[in-house]
């Protein structure tokens, strides 16, 4: 469960969110500059891709972010400084290790000590959250949408407006394959096959699987929580791939993160990552 909060940075208020699912603590780049916090070259930079949408971003730099919540709790922390639209400061599991907190699930508080005192973190209520700061707005998203009252206004303008207008695709029609290509379909047609091969190439002597190298760390990443009814569905198709031939026991240790995704006939699709496929950790 992600906590919400405000904290105050150089007497600038912040937006602050605590997350248990974080490996590391995090600054926005934009509170970083606004606020002439002083940085430094990181020890081991490295590459993220889950804090924004699009490419990746480059970690190289660190900076030391001394912060406040309310009157009860005064701190400065570590985090790696990157882009990010989320929130301005974010707690994750380093901070609640050296912190030594214990976190109330079902009430989402935070309490610990800190300087010999007791400190209970509660979060904002929900009607008091929200992304960015007034005053210091966080990056445009990259994805331009206008509300129904903002496309007026623009239309009131009195200047050229485009529109971009969707429509929909009828998977039914039959497709037309051009005459000049029918030849080429038809000379390598078993490269085409209209119902897919039960099970996988035969073995041609070397097995996929990955080598760790010799007192090398795992990445220490929490697994996500599965409700049962995707747990159930996850067991069902990995049963039937199992059962077809298409993927068969990992010979890793490292488990394959797999992702549900609803079908507009109501059924699921399986994403795992296509480089480990055909080993499927089951």
């Amino acid at each position: 469960m992600i906590f919400r909060s405000r904290c105050t940075v150089r007497g600038r208020v912040c937006n602050l969110i605590i997350d248990g699912g974080s490996c590391t603590n995090v600054a926005s780049t934009i509170m970083v500059s606004k606020l002439s916090l002083p940085t430094q070259e990181h020890p081991s930079p490295y590459k993220l891709r889950w804090l924004n949408k699009g490419s990746e971003v480059r970690v190289e730099v660190q900076c030391i972010v001394p912060f406040s919540i309310r009157k009860v709790y005064k701190d400065e922390v570590l985090c790696d400084v990157v882009p990010m639209v989320a929130c301005h400061l974010l707690l994750g599991r380093p901070w609640e290790f050296d912190r030594n907190t214990t976190h109330q699930v079902k009430e989402n508080v935070y309490s610990f000590k800190h300087n010999g005192k007791k400190v209970t973190l509660t979060p904002l209520p929900p009607n008091q959250r929200g992304y960015g700061s007034p005053k210091m707005p966080e990056e445009v998203n990259e994805v331009l949408f206008l509300y129904k009252a903002a496309m007026i206004k623009e239309l009131k303008q009195e200047q050229p407006v485009l529109f971009l207008i969707s429509r929909g695709i009828n998977t039914e029609e039959s497709i037309i394959v051009p005459a000049e290509v029918e030849p080429l379909i038809q000379k390598y047609k078993e490269v085409f096959p209209a119902k897919l091969p039960s099970g996988l190439p035969p073995l041609r002597g070397i097995e996929h699987h990955t080598d760790l190298l010799p007192g090398s760390m795992l990445p220490n990443i929490s697994a996500y929580k599965c409700d049962p009814t995707a747990t159930k569905e996850l067991q069902h198709q990995f049963e039937e791939l199992m059962t077809m031939g298409f993927v068969r026991e990992s010979l890793s240790p490292c488990a394959v993160p797999a992702l549900l995704l609803p079908k507009e006939d109501g059924t699921w699709r399986m994403c795992t990552d296509s480089r480990a496929i055909n080993n499927i950790t089951v």
